[in-house]
């Protein structure tokens, strides 16, 4: 299983079924998050993840296709797309050093 420290994330992805809708608020709110981080967020398709990305945050159904689309990434699996303790858990890696595995 990949593991990342939090002070060497760089670039957050997060990845839904078709790259828009609820992926993109929660992309939104994890750049106003994460701006004074140097952390790069994005959003993208489950089976297009960048190569660069360090993290990949998806909903727990489509944690095996981000799994399979992007193996060597620490993959995060989350339930909601507000208020998740497992998003809240990739920000406070990023902010307060930690680390990540996925």
């Amino acid at each position: 299983m990949p593991s990342i420290s939090g002070t060497d994330i760089r670039k957050v992805v997060v990845a839904c079924d078709a790259g828009m809708g609820s992926s993109v608020m929660l992309a939104s709110q994890l750049k106003r998050q994460l701006a004074k981080n140097a952390v790069t967020v994005e959003h993208t398709p489950v089976n297009s993840i960048p190569a660069d990305a360090d993290v990949v945050l998806c909903h727990a159904g489509l944690a095996a296709r981000a799994r399979v689309s992007a193996p060597d990434k620490v993959i995060i699996p989350f339930q909601v797309f507000i208020g998740d303790p497992a998003v809240t858990k990739v920000v406070n890696a990023v902010q307060r050093g930690g680390e990540l595995s996925g």
